[in-house]
């Protein structure tokens, strides 16, 4: 039986959904990075994993269609994001009192595949991480084989190639990186036309997104898991695919995204002090 993910069917919508991680312990516990070893590199609170989890049911419960794929920027807090939101779309039975993927019992591993991106990754420069706490040679070091240890097995997709192979260099700039998370959405839908995407990163790149795609805003603030939501018309001729213009979905509401239609801001979207 074939367990590779099912695309949409023709003449319908590609999905996307562009998510921030959850709550990281650094901000709730500022002598964290005194004693880490990967000060850069945080993980989540329970309460982060918590709410990481029940996003992944409020979106399995909402939206109506499968997820198909999970690509996830290789910085702790937004594997563990990933692993609980893929528990919560996978689990073989939904329990609405369930908190967090020690709650799930089994999950489906035919349901969807995961995959680390690069180019998901946080803003390398020091907007976004302090420069005292960055990796000195400029290395973040990420094993990626124990990062998709992680995920449940057989869920993990080996054949997937990165859309940036390696990483950023630090230290980038912040119009660089906007550049990079708009890349990186459209080359991974791309890819996968006829497949819904859920796309795990940071606050700059979900804020990024909204505004690229909603056009004359200025985003204030992203939430803890919060995410965006996209959309296009997908039609298959003749064994090719033809897609549509992007649009923001809205009916789900603002999923913790605050903004206004006004100028668009030059100041990076950052809903927290650096690290």
């Amino acid at each position: 039986m074939d367990s590779s993910p099912k695309p949409n069917n023709n003449d319908a919508y590609q999905h996307l959904f562009v998510m921030r991680h959850g709550d990281r312990i650094d901000n709730f516990e500022p002598l964290w990075v005194s004693t880490a070893a990967r000060p850069w590199d945080p993980p989540l609170v329970e309460d982060g994993m918590i709410r990481a989890f029940r996003t992944g049911q409020r979106i399995r419960s909402q939206i109506g269609f499968p997820i198909h794929r999970v690509f996830v920027s290789p910085f702790l807090r937004c594997i563990q994001t990933a692993s609980e939101v893929v528990s919560a779309l996978s689990a073989v039975s939904v329990d609405p009192n369930a908190m967090s993927s020690k709650d799930v019992p089994s999950v489906d591993t035919s349901k969807l595949k995961v995959a680390i991106e690069y180019g998901l990754c946080e803003m390398l420069n020091a907007v976004a991480i302090r420069r005292e706490l960055a990796p000195k040679d400029g290395n973040f070091d990420f094993r990626v084989s124990d990062l998709e240890a992680m995920f449940p097995e057989g869920m993990v997709d080996h054949d997937v190639d990165m859309v940036y192979k390696e990483m950023p260099e630090w230290e980038e700039s912040v119009e660089g990186c906007r550049e990079r998370y708009v890349n990186v959405v459209k080359a991974l839908a791309d890819k996968y036309p006829t497949e819904n995407l859920l796309l795990v990163t940071h606050g700059e790149g979900v804020g990024t997104t909204f505004s690229k795609f909603y056009r004359d805003t200025t985003v204030y603030e992203v939430d803890y898991c919060a995410y965006v939501e996209l959309r296009r018309e997908v039609s298959s001729k003749d064994g090719s695919v033809e897609t549509g213009e992007y649009e923001v979905v809205l009916s789900h509401g603002q999923a913790g995204i605050r903004f206004s239609h006004d100028h668009v801001s030059d100041e990076p979207v950052i809903s927290r002090t650096p690290v």
